[in-house]
């Protein structure tokens, strides 16, 4: 049995409303959908998050550079294939969208093994399917949202309805004191039942900023420890990060952009104690594996970025998850489940989701809602 082929679609999902972060407006999710097959006929499908705009690249990424590594070798050779793979890009990018596209055949070619095993992702990789500690993540600014507040407090009363006690907003796209207000009221009405996250998304340009921004929203906070502070500043700033776990009382949390174990290898020897790596952006199943137990021999924990459905498996087969970030899709935010059948999309309840067990990942494409939202060469 070899790979006989790489199918490969690329979709634009448009975010349902006005919508933006500290740094960027959002108007479409583009995924790049990736389907291996075998000469047996066997199949695994795996994907990734292109970005706002970048789904044709990622798929020609996969078309145009990286299928010939693949085609015609052995789908049980994970590991060895993705080194060749990353070898075969050393000089068309080794970060980025080519990647991001790796990462899609790599999720791709464990979601077919583990059908071919007839187990859930997760009993492949070791782990079980026992539910897992979640928690709903938003808090985007929304300008027809009305009153910033008034927005944060109804968005943290639809995840209560949802079952969820943890949350997480964003910060960094106001004036601190205005996102103070939001982190405030936030804060009351959580109440003493859960737990409030912050994501700045990179949005501020130093430590010094960084550590006003924080200590402002600490003093909202009150009495209320914050959960952690996310992506204060650039990605490139490791040691500004470092500085920050070091000086400021709310635990830092990075990571979801870095890509490869060699570039997570300066964030776990800087011990940031939350490690935010994203399996379909850092380099597939076989390198977020390796990121998470290097981490955990240094005592960090995993908090992996996005993709509920693919992270449930990986965070259940690892000793150092702390957390799985959930993204209801009526907000119409974090959309990929918009492309899935109702029935394969992620259950969950009770601050917990439940791990699919349906052999693979779980998950199966709405081929009439791909085809609807397909973007074509």
């Amino acid at each position: 049995m070899t790979i006989a082929g790489i199918r490969t679609r690329a979709v634009g999902v448009p975010v349902e409303r006005p919508t933006r972060m500290s740094n960027r407006d959002l108007n479409f999710r583009h995924y790049l959908l990736v389907e291996v097959t075998t000469t047996d006929g066997a199949t695994g499908v795996g994907y990734t998050y292109a970005g706002t705009g970048s789904g044709l690249l990622a798929k020609s990424a996969v078309d145009d550079l990286l299928a010939r590594v693949y085609i015609g070798d052995d789908p049980n050779d994970v590991v060895g294939l993705w080194d060749r793979a990353y070898q075969e890009t050393l000089l068309e990018g080794r970060r980025g969208t080519v990647l991001r596209a790796l990462s899609a055949i790599d999720i791709a070619l464990w979601d077919l093994r583990a059908k071919q095993a007839g187990l859930p992702l997760v009993n492949l990789l070791g782990g079980s399917t026992t539910a897992l500690p979640a928690y709903a993540s938003g808090g985007y600014y929304r300008p027809d949202d009305g009153e910033w507040t008034e927005a944060v407090v109804r968005e943290i009363e639809f995840n209560v309805s949802q079952g969820f006690t943890d949350h997480k907003i964003k910060v960094g796209g106001l004036p601190v004191a205005e996102d103070a207000r939001r982190v405030a009221a936030a804060i009351a009405a959580i109440g003493d039942t859960g737990r409030l996250a912050l994501d700045a998304n990179n949005g501020y340009r130093s430590v010094h900023e960084a550590r006003t921004a924080i200590a402002a929203f600490e003093r909202a906070a009150g009495d209320t420890p914050l959960w952690w502070f996310e992506e204060p500043l650039s990605p490139e700033a490791i040691s500004g990060h470092a500085e920050l776990s070091r000086t400021v009382r709310t635990p830092i949390a990075t990571g979801e952009i870095h890509q490869t174990r060699w570039e997570f290898r300066p964030l776990i020897e800087a011990g940031i104690p939350i490690l935010q790596c994203d399996a379909a952006v850092a380099g597939g199943v076989t390198e977020w594996q390796r990121i998470a137990h290097a981490a955990d021999a240094f005592g960090l924990q995993m908090a992996p970025h996005w993709h509920h459905n693919l992270h449930a498996h990986l965070c259940g087969a690892v000793s150092n998850t702390l957390v799985v970030e959930y993204f209801a899709l009526e907000k119409g935010i974090y959309n990929f489940e918009a492309l899935l059948t109702p029935e394969s999309r992620l259950r969950y309840g009770g601050n917990q989701i439940f791990i699919p067990e349906r052999p693979g990942l779980g998950i199966e494409f709405d081929e009439e809602t791909v085809r609807k939202y397909e973007l074509m060469d």
